[in-house]
């Protein structure tokens, strides 16, 4: 009789935690979830616009000064340069104010727990450090007399651009299948290669950013040309440093091919699979992306779809990372495998 009772009690303690769980899952709306993938795209196309302020040689289009635009608020009979440098910093206005909807209504919507609260509040946080490394360029590195000091907070902006978009997806990831701290857990063990790999894309994305600055502010005539100013003791540090590309794109590979084995086993989710094949497939194609900008020596409009190519491969890398150390637990306690 008291084991009958037992098990009634733990059946009505499943049922429960399903209904609970059933409960803050359906909290979040459709549009919610919309919203944040939104916020996701939004942001994605703000990095493409930075890429053509870049591309377009209008970086100081606003002149030295941030957050005004030639001494003014809203600048007065604007150049092309200075357009297209406002527009940048008004698209990036407009993030800012969409990642605090975002986390606002994130934080109303969901129940204690839900990790993406915390993701988008790491958002918010990376968006204010974006703006801030953004004005730090304009009105640091612009005066700085030494080129390291503007390669430097170059690559701190391009890193804290991917961390921003990471932690965007995964908000939308989180809102889209809802994981809650009570039902989900790091795997033991296997956090290790996953965090490295990502790593490794980290810098990628950076290193490539930085080849294709170099090759608009020092453009060569043929490929040839190109290599030798890799080498070139009197070259420019941005040129000097170009192949840490190549070489932390083959290291990202590998850890990436790891991951990717993992993804396709018998045993893994559907979803793994899935996104496994949503890496391989962009992982791929910016292999090809990257060998035609190097041949084609950078055109504006490869430089662009390159980007976009490797901002869509990070946010399938990061999800799917996400989804191979993250592990959810049945209402009962038990991971669901």
């Amino acid at each position: 009789m008291t084991k009958m009772i037992a098990i009634d009690h733990a059946a009505s303690a499943d049922i429960r935690g399903g209904l609970q769980h059933t409960s803050q899952s359906r909290s979040v709306s459709v549009a919610l979830r919309r919203f944040a993938w939104f916020v996701v795209v939004y942001n994605v196309i703000v990095i493409l616009w930075g890429a053509v302020v870049r591309a377009t040689g209008s970086g100081a289009g606003c002149g030295d000064q941030w957050p005004l635009c030639d001494g003014a608020a809203i600048p007065q009979s604007p150049q092309f340069h200075t357009m297209v440098e406002f527009s940048h910093r008004l698209m990036s206005g407009g993030a800012l104010i969409l990642i605090v909807a975002l986390l606002v209504w994130t934080w109303r919507a969901t129940g204690k727990g839900h990790l993406g609260r915390w993701t988008s509040v790491i958002a918010l946080v990376l968006v204010m450090n974006e703006a801030f490394l953004g004005a730090l360029l304009v009105t640091v590195a612009a005066h700085s007399a030494s080129p390291a000091t503007g390669v430097l907070l170059f690559s701190c902006h391009l890193t804290n651009t991917l961390l921003l978009v990471a932690a965007l997806a995964l908000t939308a990831e989180f809102l889209s299948s809802p994981r809650f701290r009570a039902t989900t857990r790091l795997r033991r063990g296997r956090l290790v290669f996953p965090t490295l790999g990502i790593l490794a894309t980290l810098l990628v994305g950076v290193t490539g950013s930085l080849v294709a600055l170099g090759d608009t502010m020092y453009p060569s005539s043929n490929l040839l040309d190109a290599i030798r100013q890799d080498f070139s003791a009197t070259a420019p540090l941005l040129l000097r440093l170009r192949w840490i590309h190549p070489a932390s794109a083959f290291l990202a590979g590998a850890f990436i091919l790891w991951l990717l084995v993992r993804a396709f086993r018998r045993d893994a989710p559907a979803k793994m699979h899935t996104l496994g094949m949503a890496v391989l497939v962009t992982l791929l194609l910016q292999y090809l992306l990257g060998v035609l900008d190097v041949v084609g020596q950078q055109p504006t409009w490869l430089q662009i779809l390159h980007l976009l190519g490797a901002n869509v491969f990070w946010i399938f890398l990061v999800l799917l990372a996400a989804n191979y150390c993250l592990v959810e637990k049945s209402p009962a306690g038990d991971a669901v495998r």
